[in-house]
């Protein structure tokens, strides 16, 4: 019988919160089972407020890298430590969804029994159950992870990421709304011109254009009677800037003023949400969050919110699109398919969900 689990997924927000329904339908199995996680520390506050999940392991590829420049002695330092916190706890099984050579390697040495995970490129040769993977084509993420479960016989029963918000965040976004003189009874809307950090310098693929989000806003403000607030991280607190000096309406703006978790409580007080493809539409959706999402080269049916009941994605249907397959993206010259939609069908997706 399985009394501990270890589940390895080293990438972005979104990957952790498609994580999700795999802990959730796991501790639906077995409430007994203790759940590990390795992530990276962009991640960390999100899973540190899953309840479910009983320890975590940061790992950062870019700090062992580091460190391997400037001292051999410190990076093996580094190595080992994260090798014996995680041997200390002496899991039964792991799932891994690194994708990742050294990490099915890690595992092998641990000692743990069964080894569980995604093997793409046959990068995973130390994997005890490999289950092949090319790259995420035809259905949602959230069901390449869940079909893991079927090696254990566990039933996938939980299907949609949910958030946990601590108290004091929810909080934290109230006062921030009072002190805007904000009232939470009107219509609240959330934009994020940006997109999150998953793409690096190749960011700005995934984002709808700054003047778009502009003449969105101000459409909503005139014709919706709409509070509209600006949200992302630090990095992005320049094209917010740039998004309200285009407006000629009054906005309000939380970018780079807010945790991941503060980001997440604002979302879950907007009656909308409107976003770029990336790791703030999955929080803002899991928040519980009603969004519309603005799709580019990625495939949305594979990366976008799992269900459409409270979502809404906008697309062009240039024929390129979506040219981001097999985890690399079409050299484009273009961006025809963020470039033709236009600021009337994102409004016409709003007014549906309001």
């Amino acid at each position: 019988m399985l009394k501990k689990i270890l589940i390895i997924n080293i990438f972005g927000i979104g990957d952790v919160l498609f994580t999700y329904p795999l802990i959730d339908s796991i501790k639906a199995y077995n409430p007994d089972i203790q759940i590990g996680y390795v992530c990276n520390r962009r991640t960390f506050s999100l899973l540190q407020a899953k309840k479910e999940i009983e320890r975590l392991f940061v790992y950062e590829k870019d700090e062992h890298k580091n460190l391997s420049q400037k001292c051999k002695s410190a990076a093996l330092r580094y190595v080992r430590d994260f090798y014996e916190d995680i041997r200390k706890e002496h899991y039964d099984a792991v799932f891994d969804l690194s994708l990742n050579f050294y990490f099915s390697l890690l595992c092998w040495a641990l000692g743990v029994r069964e080894r569980i995970g995604l093997n793409y490129k046959n990068r995973s040769l130390f994997l005890s159950k490999k289950v092949p993977l090319i790259g995420y084509e035809g259905r949602h993420v959230i069901e390449y992870y869940l079909d893991l479960l079927k090696e254990r016989n566990i039933p996938a029963t939980e299907k949609y990421p949910r958030l946990d918000i601590p108290g004091k965040d929810i909080e934290w976004a109230r006062q921030f709304l009072a002190a805007n003189g904000i009232h939470e009874s009107r219509r609240l809307i959330g934009l994020v011109p940006g997109g999150g950090a998953s793409w690096g310098a190749a960011a700005e693929c995934k984002r709808w254009s700054k003047e778009s989000y502009a003449k969105l806003a101000d459409n909503l403000i005139e014709n919706f009677s709409a509070d509209i607030i600006l949200l992302g991280d630090e990095s992005e607190t320049p094209l917010c800037a740039q998004v309200q000096a285009l407006m000629h309406r009054k906005t309000y703006s939380a970018c780079g003023r807010s945790t991941i978790l503060q980001y997440a409580a604002l979302a879950r007080l907007c009656r909308l949400v409107i976003v770029n493809d990336g790791g703030p539409l999955h929080i803002a959706a899991a928040a519980g969050a009603k969004t519309v999402s603005i799709f580019g080269p990625v495939d949305e049916t594979v990366y976008g919110p799992y269900s459409y009941q409270r979502h809404a994605v906008v697309t062009s249907d240039v024929f390129c699109r979506p040219c981001y397959r097999r985890f690399k993206k079409a050299a484009c010259s273009h961006m025809k398919c963020l470039g033709d939609i236009s600021v009337d069908r994102v409004i016409a997706a709003a007014r549906n969900l309001f």
